[in-house]
């Protein structure tokens, strides 16, 4: 059975505040940071650099970590690289496939820059960059990714949840699409690994891209990349650890995952973050997912009633039909909710939450072009964790409410 209360006590962090920003970066939990503690307090070495006891316990223990996530994904250890972040592991694909001028890569107007801007950076190799449109709740229509596919086309890039609206797209549709017509696919995870069960291999995406500060529990500075087919990518980092031999006028890589990982890794954050998966899948992903999307799709919910609530205070001198907080994605969403409140900037409204302790994220969230596509000029979001509770939702909805009656009195 899922207790947010007993999760909670694993979070220490959250008995002074009401941590409503899991999808920029998740609280991570006491046996994540235990594990951390242990390297450095035990066996603290570096990877595969020697042969003593230490450096064979800790590259035993990062190797462990990557057989953690690789299990929790259904992917092959040998195909999970292990990056710093999103961002990280988007530009490792971006950077080392072999575009050339007149290529096309096809992606939309609702990805997070991350999954946007190494796109547009290849128009400096004469590359064409093809963007998707959204509908008023960030869908994209995968007949559009369809009817844009040319012969030219060499890669589709989309996420899988907005960071902004929390809508869910059909990415097997769109894989179905890809695979039809035979081009790479790579599918943004930051917003869905750890929020909602994910197998790759059913999925059969060509590569998957995921932060380990997110759903994933772990901490910054950690990430995962898959690719199907390593042999697709050319690394674009070399050094150590990633050559299996050289002399004075050519070189010799190791095999996938090694050839991706240059230099010396972040051996305690990958310990850590496989600590986190493992006490994720003890909670269970399906129990997580049906938690954060009940939290936000109620608290949705909640924010539209306050414009009704508001309207019949004659008191206020207010029209019944003033909307004065406006909720952006579907009623269908995933664990975040994205709004305004007319009158007040986002990030007024998010620093007059914070007098609140409800801690939220304001602004643009690095995604400009799909909010500008719909007229929206940055927006206030609570995006929710294994870890919140219907009471925080209800402080939630009291603060924003009073927040909103406060203007134009």
């Amino acid at each position: 059975m899922y207790d947010v209360y007993e999760i909670r006590k694993d979070f220490p962090v959250l008995e002074k505040i009401i941590y409503l920003d899991s999808g920029a970066t998740t609280q991570t939990p006491k046996p994540a940071v235990l594990a951390m503690n242990d390297f450095f307090y035990n066996y603290a070495a570096n990877y595969g650099r020697g042969a003593h006891q230490l450096s064979i316990q800790a590259t035993n223990a990062f190797e462990d970590a990557r057989e953690i996530i690789a299990d929790f994904l259904n992917a092959p250890p040998e195909k999970m690289i292990m990056t710093k972040n999103t961002t990280d592991s988007i530009n490792i694909v971006a950077n080392g496939f072999d575009f050339q001028e007149g290529d096309e890569i096809i992606t939309t107007v609702v990805e997070h820059h991350s999954n946007f801007v190494p796109w547009l950076r290849q128009k400096e190799k004469g590359v064409q960059v093809k963007v998707a449109d959204i509908d008023v709740e960030g869908f994209v229509n995968p007949d559009q990714i369809d009817e844009m596919i040319t012969d030219k086309t060499k890669m589709i890039a989309i996420g899988h949840i907005s960071n902004v609206f929390g809508s869910i797209q059909n990415i097997e549709k769109i894989i179905q699409i890809a695979r039809k017509n035979n081009i790479p696919i790579l599918i943004d995870g930051a917003q869905s690994a750890g929020h909602m069960a994910l197998d790759l291999k059913a999925l059969d995406c060509d590569y998957f891209a995921a932060a380990g500060h997110k759903g994933l529990l772990g901490p910054q500075g950690t990430g995962i990349l898959y690719i199907k087919n390593p042999e697709t990518i050319q690394p674009t980092v070399l050094g150590g650890g990633t050559t299996s031999d050289a002399d004075a006028c050519s070189y010799a890589l190791k095999s996938s995952p090694e050839c991706f990982e240059a230099g010396t890794p972040n051996l305690p954050g990958v310990i850590g973050l496989g600590a986190a998966v493992e006490y994720l899948q003890k909670i269970g992903v399906e129990a997580v997912e049906a938690h954060d999307n009940h939290l936000a799709r109620e608290t949705a919910k909640r924010l539209k009633e306050i414009n009704s609530t508001h309207g019949n205070n004659n008191t206020n001198n207010r029209n019944t039909d003033d909307n004065r907080i406006t909720v952006y994605g579907p009623d269908n969403r995933a664990g975040l909710v994205s709004f305004n409140i007319e009158g007040l900037t986002p990030h007024t409204v998010a620093m007059r939450l914070d007098k609140y302790n409800i801690c939220v994220r304001s602004g643009y969230h690095c995604a400009i072009p799909g909010q500008k596509a719909l007229g929206i000029d940055g927006s206030v979001r609570a995006s929710f964790g294994l870890y919140n509770t219907e009471e925080e939702v209800d402080t939630f909805i009291n603060a924003v409410s009073e927040i909103a009656d406060s203007v134009q009195r």
